[in-house]
């Protein structure tokens, strides 16, 4: 039986609330770091903490409760000026609060938190008596292991280009660890005079060695403290006011199908005077304007801020950069943009990979800053904007920058692509290298990075959300990762087109205008179809030579479609016009180039495109003669 029978909803509502209220925690750590004077920060941190721990005392969690007490008497001893707050401190209390998080994942799985570490514990107490804590006999220590540091890993993909081939499945999960043996660690050295604003190198001292048995005693979690978690969160909070509206709305479409009843009784018994037609055009009209607003309201339920989700990123910033000896300080932009909350678990990994990447490859070390003039903090930008109906997340880092042509270089060293491919590529493109399956200009394997899987899993997953991600770069000055997503994944802005007589629906947003197609405007240009567009030539792509069909007709119509970098006049026979659809994903099988299925007004079954997808398959090249 679970230890918590009984208590499942009092459960969930605990450690949701206390999850926030610790990643809160968490972020506040980072800027008392930053501003270890700030009394208002930490009884702000030391509310929350208090309130992590009376919840943990009600569900009866005494180990979590213990822990939590002994770092509530840290922070006291802080903000009354007892003690004063310096990097080993703050070391020591990073790892206790990772070690609560770890419990969050134990109780999630309706079981008691185990122990927390001795070495931690033991750590709290020697700075709580103003004493060291004790040293250890040298031994030797593996790499020391942070949150930050969890390597998330993908199984590997195959599948032919045709029709009936299911999706490569590329999931990321962080492994867990727990962190105390080398943040615990420095509590065994003299405390600085003041905190350093630059982060001490990795620690491998003899006192982590012999922390580092202590740490592995405990059982793993599949959720640690890492950000992402194993098991996505399905509950959602909303606006009382949202849910309001909800409720308003459905009860005057009740009014209003009332109604409606009403005149088809009427009609019904022969009366079918203009009076009757002309209120039933009307009563039509109001419902389709309520229907409308209904979803409206409906969608904005699932709406939340984006900063729940990047509350996360600063705590996991901090340990990596403590790790790898930067000096980084990530600041969040846009944190009350709202985003669809199933969008916010699916961008979790992603973002995961892309900040651990900028801290790692894109921040140069404090010497390389120093040779170069920089100031030897380097800044991460974590942003969010909405731009019509798109979301713009950025990461932006102040770095190295990328070199096209090493990219390349290291593409065709590890045959992912071949030399003639790599000459006739330009900086946008060669930075879009980088995403390709098992590309990495790590030398050496380490637990940070190296292994070439985690890159293709954050455009494969951007992929999924309909999304793109593209790269711009100045070297010596500083990368931008931008991600581009719909506002929403219930609702999808189409255009229908026909070929033949099947319609296929294509992303609003990737079309820029339709244009008709005369034989006379083609062009040939080695051997392909090309037309002139306001100065500009672009290639014609047939919609059956992407999709593999065979070309039955001369395409009357074509479509600029603008995919990433990519512009090109997608050739169909027809169009239908614009909807905005519900699309739904096909069970147990996804095709390449299919993103799901929709249905029209009429109760017809039309295939959404994925053209990101599309694009990325063999087809034959669309031939001039085509049109002639």
């Amino acid at each position: 039986m679970s230890d918590f029978a009984g208590m499942e909803d009092m459960l969930q509502d605990f450690l949701t609330e206390a999850s926030d209220l610790l990643s809160n925690v968490d972020n506040k750590l980072v800027d008392l770091e930053k501003t270890p004077d700030d009394k208002n920060l930490l009884n702000e941190i030391f509310r929350g903490f208090h309130t992590i721990k009376g919840g943990a005392g009600f569900l009866n969690a005494t180990e979590m409760v213990k822990i939590c007490h002994r770092t509530e008497n840290l922070f006291d001893k802080l903000r009354n000026g007892q003690m004063a707050l310096d990097a080993s401190i703050m070391d020591v209390i990073m790892a206790a609060t990772g070690i609560v998080r770890e419990m969050f994942a134990e109780l999630s799985q309706a079981r008691q938190p185990s122990p927390a570490d001795p070495a931690v514990l033991a750590a709290i107490e020697s700075l709580l008596s103003g004493e060291a804590a004790p040293a250890a006999a040298p031994a030797q220590v593996m790499p020391p292991t942070s949150p930050a540091a969890a390597v998330l890993t993908a199984s590997g993909s195959s599948g032919e280009p045709d029709w009936n081939a299911l999706y490569a499945s590329l999931v990321g999960a962080p492994t867990a660890h727990s962190v105390a043996a080398d943040l615990v660690a420095k509590a065994s050295m003299p405390p600085p005079a003041a905190a350093s604003s630059v982060p001490p190198p990795a620690i491998t001292s003899p006192a982590a060695a012999a922390l580092a048995p202590a740490t592995a005693a405990r059982p793993a979690t599949k959720t640690a403290t890492a950000p992402a978690a194993a098991a996505k969160d399905t509950t959602i909070r909303v606006d009382t006011a949202r849910l309001d509206q909800v409720l308003n709305l459905s009860g005057e479409i009740g009014l209003v199908k009332n109604r409606l009843t009403s005149i088809r009784t009427s009609m019904m018994q022969g009366k079918l005077d203009s009076d009757t037609i002309k209120q039933l055009d009307e009563t039509v009209s109001q419902l389709d304007l309520l229907v409308g607003d209904l979803q409206s309201a409906a969608m904005k339920t699932r709406m939340q801020p984006i900063g729940r989700l990047f509350q996360k990123y600063p705590r996991l910033a901090r340990d990596l950069a403590r790790q790898l000896g930067k000096d980084v300080e990530l600041v969040l932009i846009g944190e009350e943009t709202e985003i669809d909350k199933t969008m916010i678990e699916d961008l979790n990994d992603p973002l995961v990979h892309l900040i651990r990447n900028a801290v790692d490859h894109g921040v140069d070390s404090p010497e390389e800053r120093k040779a170069a003039g920089k100031p030897l903090k380097s800044l991460i930008n974590l942003s969010a904007e909405q731009i019509g109906d798109s979301i713009v997340i950025e990461i932006v880092d102040d770095g190295r920058g990328i070199r096209p042509d090493i990219i390349r270089n290291k593409a065709v060293e590890k045959g992912l692509i071949d030399a003639e491919t790599a000459n006739t590529l330009d900086d946008r493109q060669s930075w879009q290298l980088i995403f390709l399956p098992g590309f990495s200009t790590k030398e050496q394997i380490s637990d940070v990075s190296g292994r070439g899987v985690g890159m293709d899993v954050v455009k494969t997953n951007i992929m999924k959300l309909n999304g793109r991600i593209d790269i711009t770069s100045v070297v010596g000055k500083g990368s931008v990762f931008r991600i581009t997503l719909p506002l929403t994944l219930a609702i999808l802005p189409v255009l229908m087109v026909r070929l033949g007589e099947q319609p296929f629906a294509v992303p609003l947003s990737m079309v820029r205008e339709i244009i008709p197609i005369r034989p006379g405007d083609v062009q040939q240009v080695s051997g392909k179809a090309t037309m002139v567009v306001r100065e500009e030539v672009l290639p014609i792509r047939t919609l059956a030579s992407l999709i593999g069909w065979q070309e039955m007709s001369v395409p009357s119509f074509g479509i600029l479609i603008t995919s990433g970098e990519t512009t090109f006049i997608m050739a169909v026979d027809s169009f239908i016009g614009q909807s905005d659809v519900v699309i739904k994903s096909l069970q147990d099988i996804k095709p390449k180039g299919i993103a799901g299925a929709t249905l029209t007004g009429d109760g017809s079954i039309v295939l959404v495109l994925d053209m990101e997808v599309l694009l990325t398959m063999p087809t034959q090249e669309t031939r001039a003669t085509l049109f002639a």
